[in-house]
C-alpha cells in the first residue's frame, strides 16, 4: 500500500524539500507536484501509484504551517483527523548525516509517554500501516514522537543502534482532533 506526499497548491520551497524529507524516509512514499490539481484530481492521482492515503502539507507565512491526512474513498478524498499546525521544521540538510534510503519504519514514543503522544502515535502506526514500541529495535529506522521542554509534540526520524537523528524535525504546536 502506497501513501502519496504533495504540497499546497503555491508551495513555498521549504514545503517541497519537507515533503521530498518525508516522502525519503516514509516506506512506500511517492511526490508529486500538485499544481492546480483539486481534491478530486488527487484522488484520481492517487489511482496511479495505488495510494489510498495522502498526506497534503500547506502553507502559512511562507513555511510549512499544517498537515493533512486524507483517504481515498469511493466519492473522492475523505478527511481524517488529526490535523497538525507546525510551529517550526528542520529539514535533512541541516543534519549532520544523509540517511540511506528506508525501507521499513517503525514508531517510537519517549518512555511514559503522555496520552497525546500515544494517540498521535497509534495514528501513525495505523496511517503509514508500521507497528508501534516504546523500545527501539537495532538496524531500523524510527518516526520518534516525544514532547519538547515546551511541551510541543516533536515527530522526527531516527536511525538505530545510532540513535543518530537525521531529520526532518517537525515541532508541532497544536494537534486538532475534531474537524
Amino acid at each position: 500500500m502506497a501513501i502519496l506526499v504533495t504540497t499546497s497548491r503555491r508551495p513555498s520551497r521549504s514545503i517541497r524539500t519537507l515533503c521530498r524529507d518525508l516522502v525519503y524516509m516514509i516506506p512506500n512514499a511517492f511526490l508529486i507536484n500538485r499544481g492546480k490539481l483539486n481534491h478530486d484530481g488527487l484522488a484520481e492521482r492517487s489511482l496511479e501509484f495505488k495510494a489510498n492515503n495522502i498526506i497534503i502539507v500547506y502553507r502559512r507565512r511562507g513555511g510549512p504551517g499544517k498537515i493533512e491526512f486524507f483517504q481515498r474513498g469511493p466519492e473522492g478524498l475523505i478527511q481524517i483527523p488529526p490535523i497538525l499546525l507546525i510551529a517550526g521544521v528542520r529539514l535533512q540538510r541541516e543534519f549532520k548525516s544523509r540517511p540511506r534510503p528506508i525501507k521499513s519504519l517503525i514508531i517510537s514514543t519517549q518512555p511514559n509517554a503522555s496520552k497525546q503522544i500515544e494517540r498521535i502515535a497509534n495514528f501513525f502506526s495505523n496511517f503509514l500501516m508500521t507497528q508501534t514500541t516504546m523500545k527501539t529495535l537495532k538496524n531500523q529506522p524510527a518516526l520518534h514522537i516525544s514532547s519538547d521542554t515546551l511541551l510541543l509534540t516533536q515527530i522526527t526520524f531516527i536511525l538505530f543502534p545510532e540513535a543518530e537523528e537525521v531529520g526532518p524535525r517537525i515541532t508541532i504546536s497544536q494537534i486538532v482532533w475534531e474537524t
